[in-house]
């Protein structure tokens, strides 16, 4: 169990168990935060979604930091660039099919029932 545990970069195994437990202990809050705001409703939607938002970036960092043990120092330089170029690669990729889907959403919208006149009805 301990060797499961051990921090490949060679920290210890302390102080990698540590890492875990106070990973493991924010995500739980992390993930309780958003479920309390929607199922409670303190504050408005747009401070809801919000909240949400804010809980998602925190816990991918938390992710990144305590369990990938993701350094943003000199030495983890090679690992922080990987992970921005597949932030922007994700980011083009899923920016990129919504506008799609937009666009042809629009482009094959039918009119309303509401707005067509008795001649152009079906007979």
């Amino acid at each position: 169990m301990e060797q499961a545990l051990h921090d490949p970069a060679g920290h210890g195994g302390s102080a990698s168990r540590r890492a875990y437990l106070t990973g493991f202990a924010l995500a739980v809050v992390l993930t309780a935060l958003p479920f309390a705001l929607v199922i409670e409703r303190p504050v408005s939607s747009a401070a809801t979604l919000a909240g949400i938002f804010a809980a998602a970036i925190l816990q991918i960092l938390v992710h990144l930091r305590c369990f990938l043990h993701l350094e943003w120092t000199v030495e983890g330089r090679w690992n922080v660039l990987a992970f921005v170029f597949t932030i922007l690669i994700i980011g083009i990729v899923v920016g990129g099919s919504i506008w799609i889907m937009f666009n042809l959403q629009a482009r094959t919208m039918l009119p309303s029932l509401g707005t067509m006149t008795m001649s152009a009805a079906p007979r």
